[in-house]
């Protein structure tokens, strides 16, 4: 652990003080198993690779240039919600018709990220990257721009954009892997999902504003903008990471794709000339890694897991997505800008059931081990081999899962209650956090 917070300069200078003293430059006969990392044996601990080369700050700046490209995962399809009713009328189509444009939004949200995830395997995080938000920034042009009179071409421009938004949290997570080891891991994904947190409670609120002040194809226009914005933060200064490419950011990599215009980020790191980094089997070499995702689909476990959470998501956003067209016709005295603010309240709902039944699982889990120590009374020798083995995972992380399943339940009869009979609007809204609450 000493070698990794030592700062990168002073590694350098010692890797190439030890290798200048030993000769250990050439080639490397019988390389060892993938994923390993070679250095001379006459090198001192201190002198061995760090996991990565970016300083602790340095992690945190790219943490959080990811961060802001992760918003554009959920932000299109919240920001869009608010305008429904009124695009119903200047399409000339009805609001189940427009649903359908959510509809063929969160099928392509789904499925695409399928595909760009392992291309960024191979390929990189920063190409991807790219070519994801050119992609977004193409279709909310076209959006912006589209007649009124093609209602089709509306269908089309919302599927390419999905296509391209979606896959911004998964090449974030990847890079959050490259660059950060396990005990590091925690805090930057808190940060980094700030992110998809606050899109959903910020967007349809922007959206209501921008559609009721400016107009509908407002909406559009600021996500073109401020797409733009992300792209160029991007090609100026996000540098690539993938290990299979530049090992532990040491590596200078060849391709103009992956070099950033302004290198703030670790532009103090010398190559390793005299340390070869094998690439590891997790990450999959260039090459070798597969991009069919439907091999994990001969999981049992697997199967269950994604049946269950496709299910509570649908029903979820099958709420989320009528809000604004129900409030409508339930509570006409609403505008676009109240419509958008009503949103606000799953943001709510989300942001503290993503932190608080966090905590409430890692409570069941503590208490479940503290449980099973002291019942089988492991000595602490014991404790690494025998107790992590034998410890109930699935019985910790869902025992709360009926409870939770049988609150959400109650929360959507509860909702399509108060819609139906027109209650007070605080029915609803309350009932829309305790929702997103459960379903987080």
């Amino acid at each position: 652990m000493e070698a990794t917070e030592e700062k990168p300069e002073n590694v350098q200078a010692e890797v190439e003080k030890q290798a200048v003293s030993t000769n250990i430059a050439g080639p490397i006969e019988n390389p060892p198993a993938s994923g390993t990392v070679l250095s001379h044996p006459a090198l001192s601990p201190a002198a061995q690779t760090p996991f990565s080369v970016f300083t602790r700050k340095e992690k945190w700046l790219l943490v959080g240039m990811v961060g802001v490209a992760g918003l554009f995962s959920p932000l299109p399809a919240n920001i869009y919600f608010p305008a429904i009713p009124t695009l119903s009328v200047v399409f000339g189509r009805s609001v189940e018709d427009l649903n359908l444009t959510v509809t063929v939004y969160l099928a392509i949200q789904g499925c695409s990220p399928m595909l760009w995830g392992p291309l960024s395997d191979r390929y990189g995080r920063r190409p991807l990257f790219l070519l994801c938000l050119l992609i977004l920034i193409a279709s909310s042009l076209g959006l912006a721009l589209c007649p009124t009179s093609a209602f089709w071409l509306l269908l089309l421009l919302r599927a390419l954009q999905a296509g391209g938004c979606a896959s911004t949290i998964a090449l974030g997570s990847g890079v959050i892997g490259d660059i950060a080891t396990g005990e590091e891991r925690g805090g930057f994904f808190g940060m980094f999902n700030l992110g998809p947190m606050l899109a959903p409670c910020l967007g349809p609120a922007i959206g209501g504003a921008l559609s009721e002040s400016l107009g509908w194809r407002s909406i559009f226009w600021f996500l073109v903008i401020f797409s733009c914005a992300c792209f160029a933060m991007i090609l100026l200064f996000l540098p690539e990471t993938m290990r299979t490419l530049v090992g532990n950011g040491s590596r200078r990599p060849d391709r103009l794709i992956y070099k950033p215009f302004v290198p703030i980020v670790g532009k103090h790191n010398l190559p390793l000339t005299n340390i070869a980094i094998v690439p590891s089997s997790e990450h999959g070499g260039r090459g070798r890694s597969s991009i069919n995702p439907f091999r994990l689909l001969v999981y049992p476990d697997i199967i269950l897991t994604l049946s269950y959470t496709g299910i509570v998501y649908a029903v979820n956003y099958t709420i989320t997505s009528t809000i604004s067209s129900s409030f409508a016709v339930t509570y006409p005295y609403l505008s676009e800008t109240v419509l958008g603010v009503c949103y606000l309240s799953t943001g709510v709902g989300m942001m503290l059931g993503s932190t608080l039944n966090g905590k409430l699982l890692d409570r069941d889990y503590a208490r479940i081990k503290h449980k099973q120590q002291t019942n089988a009374s492991l000595s602490a020798e014991e404790e690494d081999d025998e107790s992590d083995a034998k410890f109930p995972i699935e019985y910790a992380r869902l025992r709360m899962v009926p409870v939770l399943l049988i609150v959400f339940v109650g929360s959507v009869i509860g909702w399509g209650w108060c819609i139906q009979l027109k209650t007070s609007i605080a029915g609803p809204l309350i009932l829309q956090v305790i929702r997103e609450f459960d379903y987080h």
